[in-house]
């Protein structure tokens, strides 16, 4: 019978995170289950409750949306131990590619794939800005106009969750101007005048867009999708195919895959960066040295979902 420690994120979702974890828990204790649940204002406060759970040998639980997610894994990865996912975040996009039963399942369907799911290894993602210290990230790291519009959502919290994300797309894409990227992959570098550049582990960001449909997230590979600058009608045309990887047959879209991605850019303003969900500050400029995004093959081991 595996022990579990529930690390709350109480704010995700618009609150909905501590209502999802109550039954679920009650689920596997009443199984005979161990379950330590602990409630924190945000993902950097879990590294000591990290290490504490794996050191018990307890099964992470990470219940919140993919920015806390993010964190743990790679709290999780880093120290050898386990994950598990219930999402209740406003993306919850990589338990959407792991498979995992999310709220609308129900706790009934969330306990069994706690107590029965398999563990499996999957990679994470190493994002390195120059000068500073190497961060995991679980999902993907973007560059342009869907970082600028991960930041438009952390203020769009009075708009209904269903159109956060479609909202936020379009504001970004009506005030993105270009920017000169230089994208190096496994070492073989090339220019782009882009709105972004996507480098991917998982196939989905933004709550259910399909931004790389061919990435698997324990091949070894990362998948690079740079969209080309193009006009902001055009993009806006172009912006239900990302929901279901149509995008990528585009001609503005290219695809590149590798195992060491190198991004810079220069543009009349710093050009954001995100992963996961989180704000990872702005490009390094094309006259200084890149930011390196590496993937770290089976860097994870994480409970999927019942066969």
């Amino acid at each position: 019978m595996r022990s579990y420690s529930f690390l709350v994120n109480p704010a995700s979702g618009g609150g909905a995170a501590p209502g999802a974890v109550v039954p679920v828990a009650r689920l596997l204790r009443d199984a005979g289950a161990t379950v330590d649940v602990t409630y924190s204002p945000g993902p950097k406060a879990m590294a000591g409750l990290v290490d504490a759970a794996v050191a018990r040998g307890d099964v992470v639980v990470s219940v919140g949306g993919d920015g806390m997610l993010s964190s743990l894994a790679g709290a999780v990865s880093t120290v050898g131990g386990t994950l598990a996912v219930l999402p209740a975040g406003r993306g919850n996009d990589f338990a959407r590619m792991l498979g995992l039963p999310d709220a609308a399942a129900g706790p009934q369907a969330q306990a069994r794939m706690l107590l029965e799911g398999a563990v499996r290894r999957v990679d994470l993602v190493s994002w390195t800005p120059p000068g500073a210290t190497a961060r995991r990230v679980a999902g993907s790291v973007y560059c342009g106009i869907d970082a600028r519009a991960g930041e438009i959502v952390d203020r769009a919290h009075r708009l209904p969750k269903t159109l956060q994300y479609p909202y936020a797309a379009l504001r970004a894409i009506a005030t993105y101007q270009p920017a000169r990227f230089r994208v190096t992959v496994d070492g073989e570098s090339r220019d782009y005048a882009a709105a972004s550049v996507v480098v991917a582990n998982s196939a989905y960001y933004g709550k259910g867009m399909k931004i790389a449909p061919d990435a698997s997230v324990d091949d070894g590979l990362l998948d690079v999708v740079v969209i080309e600058a193009a006009h902001k009608l055009a993009l806006v045309r172009a912006l239900p195919k990302v929901y279901d990887g149509r995008h990528v047959g585009l001609p503005e879209v290219t695809v590149l895959r590798g195992t060491r991605v190198e991004v810079a850019a220069d543009a009349r303003h710093p050009v954001s960066v995100g992963g996961d969900g989180e704000p990872l500050g702005v490009l390094p400029g094309l006259a200084g040295a890149p930011a390196v995004v590496e993937v770290l093959p089976s860097a994870l081991a994480v409970v999927g979902p019942v066969n």
